[in-house]
Order: C-alpha cells, then sequence, then structure tokens
C-alpha cells in the first residue's frame, strides 16, 4: 500500500501567547520564541504516515521563493518523494497563536488564485503503487476528484472546522469514501458513508450506515504543549488501520492515541507516533 497526500503542504509561523484571545495593548512580548515550521495539514498526514512506516508521496503547488525552497528541502530530508507545480501566488503560510493550554488560533494565507487548475500531467496516471489518496481541501484538489474516482483508488479528505452548510466543502464530501471533520462547529450530517467526528478531549465519533462508533480520549501520558497537528496525526493512524482491513473501534483506538501523542509534542517531524510505540500504546 501506498498512500498519495494531494495538497496542504505550507510554512507555519508559531506565536506562543499569554491566552486566548489576545486583548489588550497594541504590542505584547510573546511568551517564548516565534518559531517557523515546514507544516500544514497535507505535510502532517504525510509525516504520520511517514512515522508509522506506511509509504507516501504527496502532490501539490509551491512558490518560486524562500519558503517553497525550504519545504522542498525539507521533504528530501524527510525522504518523502514531493512533486510540486508552480504556485502562481507562492507558497502557502499560516500564522499560528499558541495559548499555554495547547490551543490554536490560526490565520491562513492561501495564497489562492481564482480559477487556477493543477496541470493534469501532475495527476494523470497516478504514481504506480498508490491505492489510497488523502485529499486535502484547496480549491483546485476539487478538479481532481472526477479522475481519482474513474483511477479506482480510494480516496479521503479532511473537512477541518466545517460548520456543516458551507458549500465550499460538500464536493470533497460527497466524492470521498472517507471524511474526517471537526465536531467544533458542525451542525448536521455530512453526505457521506464513512464520516470521522473529533472531539478533541471529547474522543472521536465513527458514523457510517450501520451506526455509530464512539471513543474517548486517552492519557497522553504527558502535558499537552501543542495541538496543532493532531488531528492530521489521528487521521493518519486512522487511515494506515482502515487501508489494512481493522475494525472501525481498532482504527479509532488507533487514531485517539496518534493525536493524543501528538499534543505532547513541539509539531515537526517527532511529534508522529511511530509504529513501535502506537502497538506498545494500543496495549495498555
Amino acid at each position: 500500500m501506498t498512500f498519495l497526500v494531494i495538497g496542504g503542504t505550507g510554512i507555519d509561523t508559531v506565536v506562543p501567547v499569554a491566552g486566548l484571545p489576545v486583548l489588550g495593548a497594541d504590542s505584547a512580548r510573546p511568551r517564548g520564541p516565534i518559531t517557523d515550521h515546514v507544516s500544514h495539514t497535507g505535510t502532517c498526514v504525510a509525516l504520520g504516515l511517514r512515522a508509522l512506516g506506511e509509504p507516501v508521496r504527496v502532490i501539490d503547488t509551491l512558490g518560486d521563493d524562500e519558503p517553497g525552497r525550504r519545504i522542498a528541502e525539507a521533504f528530501q530530508k524527510w525522504e518523502i518523494p514531493l512533486v510540486a507545480a508552480p504556485a502562481p501566488a507562492g507558497t502557502r503560510r499560516a500564522v499560528n497563536l499558541m495559548s499555554p493550554d495547547g490551543r490554536r488560533l490560526s490565520l491562513y494565507d492561501g495564497r489562492d488564485v481564482p480559477g487556477y487548475r493543477l496541470p493534469e500531467s501532475y495527476y494523470v496516471p497516478l504514481p504506480a503503487g498508490i491505492r489510497h489518496v488523502h485529499v486535502t481541501i484547496m480549491d483546485w484538489a476539487r478538479h481532481l476528484l472526477p479522475s481519482l474516482r474513474a483511477a479506482g483508488v480510494t480516496v479521503s479528505t479532511d473537512l477541518h472546522d466545517w460548520d456543516g452548510t458551507n458549500p465550499y466543502h460538500l464536493e470533497f464530501a460527497r466524492q470521498a469514501d472517507l471524511v474526517f471533520v471537526s465536531g467544533v462547529q458542525l451542525a448536521g450530517r455530512v453526505p457521506a458513508d464513512r464520516v470521522v467526528v473529533t472531539h478533541g478531549a471529547g474522543g472521536a465519533d465513527l458514523i457510517t450506515p450501520d451506526g455509530v462508533t464512539h471513543r474517548d480520549a486517552v492519557d497522553p501520558l504527558a502535558p499537552i504543549v501543542d495541538t496543532n497537528g493532531a488531528g492530521d496525526a489521528f487521521a493518519a493512524a486512522f487511515l494506515a488501520a482502515w487501508t489494512a482491513g481493522k475494525s472501525d473501534g481498532e482504527c479509532l483506538d488507533d487514531g485517539v492515541i496518534a493525536g493524543a501523542y501528538a499534543c505532547t509534542k513541539p509539531v515537526g517531524v517527532d511529534s508522529f507516533i511511530t509504529r513501535d510505540e502506537l502497538v506498545r500504546r494500543r496495549r495498555r
């Protein structure tokens, strides 16, 4: 099994703040150093799969700029194949304000270009051996979905903090075999047969035509320091289990363990659980 992640690379600038929301004077000193990371959702799903020993590739767009070169160098160092088309408006970025309890406010700069289409040569045909594709919700990625369905691979997507009504997300949900979504703003039904709703400290639900399977959050076994990447770590572990044919409960077990583990470390290559550590914690 080889995974393909489409979209979702970028640079995160992490700013530690005293609390959220940030109020008060027009300037303030952060709690700690401001740091830059090669991150975003596609990067973190790929790193989560890599940590579990799963072969993974990434297709995305990168700008001809310093952030784009930094991302390309990082993927080369991690030995994750990355094929990137030129991004007309430059590389995506975000500024993440992080409170002491691990909560986040993300200011996302997607560098969207209305009407942009990823050239077909970047994804047709799919790289050899691809059996599952995780599609991030880049606007241009929606136009790849019919080709992915025609290629016969399974498809997942993450709607993040969808409110259940914004039409932007609907096409991704309707064409995916498996949908991840945060429950923080969700109202109503997600139009998909297999939906994983994550609730942070409240655990996660898998909703299928057969009913709902729930798992509580698990003890992270260390203080929570950073929730960046936790949802992506959950998704990576769930996908690895699901594509291996594990039961619904086992998939959720692996997801909540991996998500909790990610919260105990600053987001980065070392914040994703390995296969051995996942097995060890599953036995607890």
